[in-house]
């Protein structure tokens, strides 16, 4: 018998928590224990410390201060490992000297490159185009000496030159923009804190117990707050870093910044200046410091001094009132489609969904965002809805479970486990379906937790055929989000594990897709089963519902069988035979087998030149990439819908009961 209750994913436990980490207003190494206890506390497998679990904290400590490999030496991460281990035990008293030292060590890493990347691009500097160098830091090991150290360097450079020059950068600017970013790697390094390595060691800690555990520092917790609710107080504009300069990347359409009409794309902030306060200078400063002294309440003023260079280079001041921003490229959406065959043409509503968002009193959420699209999509007599979950990283488990009720009438969606073995199940209770016409979801390896909710539980019910890559994620964990007292910010552990109705966990597996489209995302490196210390799979028995169709002929809906499944496969197969873009997909996924994650300099120039041919006006960034990749996956998504409705096979039938 399994009890049904509706919980929420993301919930706070501050006040259970607040004898857990007594009188510390900021992490320490004495606060470390205490901290660790409480993730053992609700963890849903680890309970104590083991050798096992220290042992993976300072590998993923290393992995976290040196990704790159390029900071520290073979001897002196063994010498690192051997006194981080012996931390475990000194920490009790405050005492995390080895953590000082690999700060200390950091630095002196961090030193030598850039001395070397200056005498490396003096006058004689040449570019080696016949460079290979290999990317993926995990198929490395450290270097056994300076010598080695600088080996691998010098293929660095190149190839971070060859980047620069890539995008137009003459060679004399593309050295010194090169040399500038291991300025800024040093001063970076040297302004870390003690207490900003504790919080490495946290967050190592964290992972060291599985791969969705984490440690949030107050400055991390609020930006997973933004990024749930969608909304924050600012100047509506997004920013990145280059060169140590902060650019304008996007105007938010209605941002207070769009509104005023004074930014645009690529201009550069160079000063900050609160209302009535001197300018501080912003240029080398750290990305997430700056976001700092830009946003704040609604109402309030900043002052931005903007470096815009074009024809001429010109400086000036910017004053803006910040306001709400609603992050609306982050929010669902619908477009329509007609497809005619024949003498008849089909409607077909294509709904985006980033992720499961929500939560505070002005957030959006993605459930109330979802059910106004679907009736929008119903008002339009759509003839078939497409749901693009492609990619959708996760988010709020109620979400994905009210989601899924306005396809279908009473159903248990999703089952949780958690270390004492009680099984909830959560269910939709709401009697209405608000859409019972074909409904098609797609998927990728990136579609990852909620997602997988969501597709698992309608493709258990037969409710929704699955497009997409071979299977998705595979992230079958639950995670709970507790804030911590005295401002440290927050935990989140792995507290259970996901069941869909028939059972099976979508832990490593993921939902596999009905039908499978060639996708640069179905890789041996995406996945659940490839992270550091994943969980195992489980099983339960099946909790399918038997109320989650509907006898009414307005609200019945027909489901999926194998013979319209096989039928729809056949049509796509031959149509992604002779896809050019598809082609393109697989050519890519065989030559990244083929160079197993070497990359060669002169390979890529050629590539890029390529490029530049096809689209030489248009600049692309890096979310406009992602969309261009899933774009076949979307067009084939709406061509088999449109084969599914010209079949006939999309007419609801109701049995006798």
């Amino acid at each position: 018998m399994f009890a049904r209750r509706s919980i929420s994913l993301f919930i706070v436990l501050g006040t259970f928590l607040s004898g857990g980490v007594a009188h510390a207003s900021n992490l320490s190494c004495a606060v470390l224990p205490q901290l660790f206890n409480l993730y053992f506390r609700f963890h849903y497998v680890h309970r104590n410390m083991t050798d096992e679990i220290k042992a993976h904290t300072v590998d993923q400590y290393i992995k976290t201060i040196d990704p790159s490999k390029t900071l520290l030496l073979q001897g002196q991460v063994d010498t690192l490992k051997k006194n981080l281990l012996a931390t475990f035990k000194t920490m009790d008293e405050g005492d995390c000297k080895a953590i000082e030292e690999s700060q200390d060590a950091l630095v002196k890493g961090a030193e030598e490159n850039e001395k070397f990347a200056k005498e490396f691009l003096g006058d004689k500097y040449a570019l080696d185009e016949s460079a290979e160098l290999v990317t993926d830091p995990d198929k490395r090991k450290f270097s056994k000496d300076l010598d080695e150290k600088k080996a691998l360097l010098k293929k660095m450079i190149h190839f971070q030159i060859t980047n620069e020059m890539l995008s137009k950068t003459k060679l004399p600017e593309a050295k010194k923009n090169v040399i500038h970013r291991y300025e800024l790697d040093t001063k970076r390094t040297k302004e870390k804190k003690l207490s900003d390595r504790e919080v490495d060691f946290a967050e190592s800690f964290a992972l060291a117990l599985d791969p969705h555990s984490s440690y949030m520092s107050a400055d991390s917790l609020e930006e997973f707050r933004i990024q749930m609710q969608l909304s924050l107080e600012g100047i509506g504009a997004s920013l990145s870093s280059q060169n140590g300069f902060t650019l304008v990347e996007e105007v938010i359409p209605g941002g207070a910044a769009d509104r005023a009409k004074v930014l645009q794309p690529k201009d550069k902030i160079i000063a900050v200046a609160q209302a009535g306060q001197k300018a501080e200078p912003v240029v080398d400063m750290d990305l997430q410091d700056v976001v700092k002294r830009i946003r704040g309440k609604k109402g309030t003023k900043v002052t931005l001094t903007i470096l815009r260079q074009g024809d001429t280079n010109k400086t000036f001041d910017v004053t803006i009132v910040r306001d709400k921003i609603d992050i609306k490229e982050s929010a669902a959406k619908i477009t329509y489609e007609t497809k005619k065959v024949g003498d008849k043409s089909f409607k077909i509503g294509v709904i985006d969904l980033p992720s499961f968002y929500g939560g505070g009193r002005e957030g959006r959420s993605s459930a109330d965002d979802m059910r106004k699209l679907v009736l929008e999509a119903k008002k339009n007599k759509v003839d078939g809805l497409v749901i693009d979950l492609s990619r959708n990283g996760g988010g709020l488990l109620d979400d994905a479970v009210k989601i899924a009720g306005l396809f279908m009438k009473k159903a248990a969606v999703v089952a949780t486990k958690g270390s004492d073995q009680r099984v909830d199940v959560l269910a939709d209770r709401d009697d209405e379906t608000a859409f019972s016409g074909p409904l098609m979801v797609l998927t990728s390896r990136l579609s990852a937790s909620a997602s997988e909710i969501l597709a698992g539980a309608l493709k258990d019910y037969h409710r929704a055929l699955i497009v997409g890559g071979d299977h998705t994620y595979g992230k079958g964990t639950v995670q709970v989000v507790s804030d911590l007292p005295q401002g440290l910010g927050a935990m989140k552990v792995s507290t259970g594990m996901f069941f869909i109705p028939a059972g099976a966990s979508t832990q490593h597996q993921g939902v596999e897709s009905d039908i499978e489209l060639p996708s640069v995302f179905s890789t041996d490196d995406i996945g659940e089963k490839t992270m550091d210390y994943s969980l195992p799979p489980q099983k339960i028995p099946s909790f399918v519902s038997s109320e989650a169709n509907d006898d009414d002929a307005a609200h019945h809906w027909k489901p999926i069988d194998g013979d319209l499944v096989k039928k729809l496969k056949k049509l796509s197969q031959e149509r992604v035979s002779k896809d050019s873009k598809f082609a393109e997909i697989v050519k890519s996924i065989e030559d990244a087998k083929k160079n197993k994650g070497v990359i060669r300099l002169a390979e890529m120039k050629k590539k890029a030149e390529e490029e530049n041919k096809k689209d030489d006006k248009k600049e692309k960034n890096r979310k406009a990439k992602l969309k261009e990749t899933q774009a076949p996956l979307v067009s084939e998504g709406i061509n088999i819908m449109t084969d599914w409705l010209a079949s006939g096979a999309a007419a609801p039938t109701i049995s006798a009961r």
